[in-house]
Formats: C-alpha cells, sequence, structure tokens
C-alpha cells in the first residue's frame, strides 16, 4: 500500500505525531526508517524532506543506528549517549516538522515544528524516566530489555504509519499524553540524566589526571 504525499489535515498530523514521537525515542531508527520506505515507494514524502531518501544518510542513520543498538545497552555508554541526544533528537523532530509543513502559512508551520519538538521532548523525556526507573537494577538485562523494546517500538510505529497513519498517530499521541500526566517525574529524570553526565565525564576527567 502506497501512503498518499503529506497534506494539510489530519492525515498530517498523524504523520507528524508518528515521526516526531518516534525521533525522540530512536531519531537514526526513524530517519533511516523514512528514507528507506520513501525509496521503496511506501511513503511519500514533500519536496523538502527528500534528502533523508539519499543513500548516505540512510548508510549513516543505519550506521548511528547499530552504535545505539548495542552501546544504548552498557551503563555508562547508555547514560552519556541519552545525556547528548537530548540536543540531537528534539532539534531533528523539529526540523523534520519545520520541513513537511513548508506549503502551511508560516504560523502554522512555526505552531507546527513547536508541536514535533515538544512530542520529542515528551518521547526522550519518558525514554529517560523509564532508564531511571531501571538504572538501579544491579543486573544489565532490564536496561537491554527496555533498550530493546523501543527500537522495536520505534520500528513497528513506522510500519504502522504506512498502513493506518491514524491509528499510529492515535499511539504516538497517547503515549505522548501518558508522558505528560508523568511529566513531573520526567522533568527529574532528565536532571538525574544530564548531572549523572556530568558527574560521570568529571570523574573520568579526574582519573585521567591522576594517572597523568
Amino acid at each position: 500500500m502506497t501512503m498518499p504525499g503529506i497534506s494539510p489535515g489530519a492525515e498530517l498530523t498523524s504523520i507528524l505525531a508518528v515521526v516526531c514521537f518516534s525521533a525522540g525515542l530512536n531519531v537514526y531508527a526513524t530517519v533511516g526508517m523514512m528514507g528507506v520506505l520513501a525509496r521503496t515507494g511506501a511513503l511519500t514524502l514533500p519536496d523538502s524532506l527528500h534528502g533523508v531518501e539519499n543513500w548516505y544518510v540512510i548508510g549513516a542513520c543505519a550506521a548511528l543506528f547499530l552504535l545505539e543498538f548495542f552501546g544504548d545497552k552498557i551503563p555508562v555508554f547508555d547514560l552519556l549517549w541519552n545525556a547528548a541526544h537530548t540536543f540531537v533528537r528534539i532539534p531533528v523532530a523539529a526540523y523534520l516538522a519545520y520541513a513537511a509543513t513548508s506549503s502551511l502559512p508560516a504560523w502554522e508551520q512555526s505552531l507546527a515544528t513547536l508541536a514535533g519538538a515538544m512530542l520529542a521532548l515528551a518521547a526522550h523525556g519518558g525514554k529517560t524516566a523509564a532508564r531511571a526507573m531501571v538504572a538501579p537494577s544491579p543486573e544489565p538485562i532490564s536496561n537491554a530489555t527496555l533498550s530493546l523494546g523501543e527500537d522495536v517500538f520505534v520500528v513497528f510505529l513506522i510500519w504502522l504509519l504506512t498502513k493506518h497513519p491514524y491509528v499510529a498517530g492515535g499511539i504516538a499521541l497517547g503515549c505522548a499524553a501518558i508522558t505528560v500526566v508523568a511529566a513531573k517525574f520526567v522533568a527529574r529524570a532528565l536532571r538525574n540524566l544530564l548531572g549523572g553526565a556530568e558527574r560521570v565525564v568529571a570523574g573520568q576527567t579526574s582519573e585521567d589526571t591522576r594517572r597523568a
């Protein structure tokens, strides 16, 4: 089933909800799958997003996805990676929303961009909060299982988008709403993540200084 081009209305809202929420969980899987689906004709993108169809972009996303897939299950690397990607997932989601709505009036495009960023923030915050819940566990299985579940969920959402965009959009918005309800815990988790990453970096720097 070939999905029609992105057009204003409820379908556009559904598509952007899925893409931006998915980017907040795993930006490389999201962009890479968009490129592959567009290449195979399952997803029609506006001209402003044709760059994601480039094989170099798809290849880079695939390589970074593999790095995240394995590294996301290593405790310290996981901490640093997710902290750094607070500044990657949200801007990329905002750009995707901005580019996808280039045909809309400026005020609507700006609103879509802000909404896309907020959806990505909700997804990223929810992911961080979930990691904070399993972080104290001494065994690596829970963290690895959660990481794998996030990857599978992103792939499923993007695939569902090509079949039932309204259902996929509803799932993404529903998950974002749940995260907003738990916003206080998410905000605390984000502060802990960034603070923990800072402590890890500071500790590593001190260790290197002593060795020198």
